[in-house]
């Protein structure tokens, strides 16, 4: 046996030196020279959906690349180029085996690959002879390299490195990316452009046309390793990073450029090819494009100088119109894509916190609390305030979301837990929204996270497509409809649907923007509108039967505007748009609840309970059905009995005649006799609430805030379910039928059913 091994070693032993022999030998063979002739890469030619041409690819010569001989190559770009991708480039022999020993070191002590060491000539191997990033691709693509080596002056191996290496928006080689970027050749180009584009060759995504300030980024390290290898002083390295990132020849224009860029930079290299019909109307591209810019030229003097649209069909979800800045042409502040660049959406996320909470038994007819209240969180004491800096007492969920109003919706996720409010925003396709949940906290219900305007506009989109989302599209099947792409649920269309109603009702966002807005639209139209801090960012998102628009109006900068709301920034842009759109899309009507299990009936207008004959009562669609509805107790005979938690606002509310509440509420409250404070009472969850448990919800994150109001305990006790002891102030949901007891230290007790679902 030990003879054996013996043997079999040996054996092993003479196989690998063999093989060492053979693949040493193999360097010398002599290079193919169809190998080094410049490459013919076909033209790719982007028309919009009905064939007119956007935007093409080719070159003068008619190919995408464009050789430039080493020798008329600007010698800053050079030094660039060898002192970011490979420093002992005219040291070594196709490998650097002192960083191939380092970036080994690296990735063992991280337990990743944080460091890699190709050379650019194992580069310019991968280009000539494609092998695969695993470990027998590494060994091919290094015994390439040295075969180059071999048979090429290391001048021979740059030019022809330079002249292949794809630098972005598909464009193959130096020339071809300074022309495309700077609109000159490479033969003339400023310290700050050489670095630029070499800073492309190990990140092309990060070009100057689809991601501005990931490239000024980029080449500020260029410029950092060239002033710490010498090959710049400080003073010229600063000059550089100071010029403008794009400096392009106006003659060379293309047709909705934030689109195409967006479109070339998502596709890989090896797939560019032919014509391609993207999803983009041009007609309404142009007409959007104006409208931008006109806002801009309105707003300007209250410091919102740039804005952004995009416009989706809801179907498909074919991008009809995608326009970015104002003007891509301006300045390099003009290659900033608003469209796909993260900032805070402000009230546009409360959507889908309502949305959750329909899912999870509430209806648009549940009253929610809108009273001054402080929260305990992890990063300390959190107040919320209406927009409006005024409390509106009891609210319907209906009125709150349709009006914005703050407070309610904080409730809400405090209820509901901001753990499960994420989840469904990511469901709901917000992958900017990448921190813990601890980071965002109850201002998630808020926005206080950064999104983009299409991962919104697609968010919204899932709504009128009965709470399914699916991706948007750029480019069109080359034959039929094509695949609208895979769905995922992130509410029951029910709750989708009566989303969209409530934002459709003209009358619920009275209280929150009055009579006059520009939301009234020839057809339906559901809205909603939001606004960061200090007026930083505008939002509005619009949603018809047939399409779905959002635009955004602010400053890249970050800079406040002058008190421009949703009203009177983002929701003008809005109107026109949409107005626009639906012109070349049919708007149609949107989805009733009446489709999804809704059931008129007729509710008190002050509890969101079923009308009494002593109630001012109205009729609205509700869930669940009329027959779930649990009958008024808070109008009777001999006047209101308000909840004991709103007795200081209804104090508030007749010293001040109504004065900065809901009017109806206010009014009920004054002109109905006295108010007598309730005893101790659950308020979450309420009496009778069917709850839901999600699929795939983590147990830990489904659950509900215990809440009670009233009494001599003002609210405080311990809490039972089904006479199990709860620690805290959250119950995590169980399906079946629970019976919910709260007993405070004075004595006192409430009790409610549940059923969770």
């Amino acid at each position: 046996m030990e003879a054996a091994r013996r043997h079999g070693g040996k054996a092993a032993g003479v196989l690998a030196l063999l093989g060492v022999i053979g693949a040493y030998a193999w360097t010398f063979l002599p290079l193919d020279p169809e190998l080094l002739v410049p490459p013919t890469v076909p033209a790719l030619t982007l028309t919009d959906r009905h064939g007119a041409l956007l935007r093409t690819t080719r070159a003068e010569d008619g190919s995408r690349a464009r050789w430039l001989p080493l020798g008329e190559i600007d010698p800053d770009l050079l030094a660039a180029f060898v002192a970011v991708e490979d420093r002992r480039f005219f040291e070594h022999h196709g490998v650097d085996w002192l960083a191939a020993g380092r970036a080994l070191r690296d990735n063992i002590t991280s337990f990743r690959v944080v460091s890699g060491a190709s050379t650019i000539t194992m580069q310019l191997a991968r280009m000539l002879h494609p092998s695969s990033r695993s470990l027998p691709g590494k060994v091919s693509q290094t015994l390439w390299a040295l075969r180059l080596e071999r048979h090429l002056s290391k001048q021979q191996i740059l030019e022809q490195y330079l002249d292949r290496v794809p630098l972005g928006q598909a464009t193959l080689g130096v020339e071809s990316g300074a022309q495309l970027y700077f609109g000159r050749s490479a033969a003339e180009l400023s310290l700050g452009q050489a670095a630029l584009l070499a800073g492309l060759a190990r990140l092309p995504t990060a070009d100057p046309l689809s991601a501005p300030d990931r490239a000024g980024r980029r080449r500020a390290e260029v410029l950092r390793s060239l002033v710490e290898r010498g090959y710049a002083d400080s003073a010229t390295a600063r000059r550089a990073t100071a010029e403008p990132v794009v400096l392009h020849d106006r003659g060379e224009r293309f047709l909705a450029p934030h689109f195409t860029s967006q479109l070339l930079a998502r596709t890989p290299s090896e797939s560019l090819g032919g014509t391609w019909r993207t999803t983009l109307d041009l007609s309404l591209q142009r007409a959007v494009e104006s409208e931008v810019l006109h806002t801009v030229e309105l707003l300007a003097d209250r410091g919102a100088h740039q804005a952004a649209a995009l416009v989706l069909d809801n179907l498909s979800g074919d991008v009809l119109a995608w326009v970015g800045s104002p003007d891509f042409w301006a300045d390099s502040s003009g290659q900033v894509d608003m469209v796909v660049s993260r900032r805070q959406p402000g009230s546009t996320l409360k959507p889908f916190l309502y949305g959750l909470a329909f899912d999870r038994g509430y209806s648009a007819a549940t009253v929610l609390p809108d009273l001054p209240v402080t929260y305990r969180t992890v990063t300390g004491p959190y107040r919320p305030n209406n927009y409006d800096q005024r409390f509106h007492g009891p609210v319907r969920a209906r009125e709150a979301l349709a009006s914005s109003f703050n407070i309610p919706a904080v409730e809400l996720a405090e209820r509901l837990g901001y753990q499960e409010l994420l989840r469904t925003l990511h469901l709901a396709g917000f992958g900017s929204l990448d921190r813990p949940a601890e980071v965002y906290g109850l201002g998630l219900a808020l926005g206080n996270g950064e999104v983009t305007l299409l991962e919104l506009a697609n968010a919204y989109r899932a709504l009128a497509n009965a709470g399914e989302w699916r991706s948007a599209r750029m480019r069109l099947p080359a034959e039929g409809p094509g695949d609208v792409g895979e769905g995922r649920r992130v509410m029951s269309p029910r709750a989708a649907v009566l989303v969209l109603d409530v934002l459709a009702d003209p009358v619920a966002r009275i209280p929150g923007f009055g009579l006059d807005t520009p939301f009234d639209l020839p057809f339906p139209f559901a809205v909603k509108t939001g606004t960061s801090r200090h007026y930083t960012d505008n939002w509005a998102v619009g949603v018809a039967g047939g399409f779905t628009v959002a635009v955004w109006v602010g400053d890249f900068t970050g800079k406040p505007m002058d008190a421009v709301s949703g009203i009177s920034g983002a929701g003008p842009l809005l109107h026109r748009v949409a107005l626009l759109t639906s012109k070349v899309a049919p708007p149609r009507g949107l989805p009733s609840p009446a489709m999804h299990g809704g059931r008129l009936a007729r509710i008190c207008r002050v509890s969101g309970l079923g009308a009494g004959e002593h109630c001012p009562g109205m009729e609205e669609w509700v869930f669940p059905d009329e027959a779930a509805l649990a009958p008024c107790d808070w109008h009777a005979s001999e006047g209101l009995h308000l909840p004991v938690i709103y007795a200081g606002w209804a104090r508030q509310v007749r010293v001040d005649e109504g004065v900065g509440v809901d009017v109806g509420v206010a009014a009920s409250v004054v002109e109905r006799g006295p108010v007598t404070p309730g005893p101790f009472r659950i308020v979450s969850p309420e009496k009778g609430d069917r709850l839901g448990v999600p699929p795939g919800v983590d147990s830990a994150y489904a659950s509900i805030a215990l809440q009670g109001a009233g009494g001599k305990g003002e609210g405080r006790a311990r809490w039972f379910v089904d006479g199990k002891r709860v620690r805290g102030e959250r119950w995590v949901l169980v399906p079946g039928r629970h019976r919910i007891v709260a007993v405070t230290a004075t004595g006192e007790r409430d009790s409610v059913q549940v059923t969770v679902e």
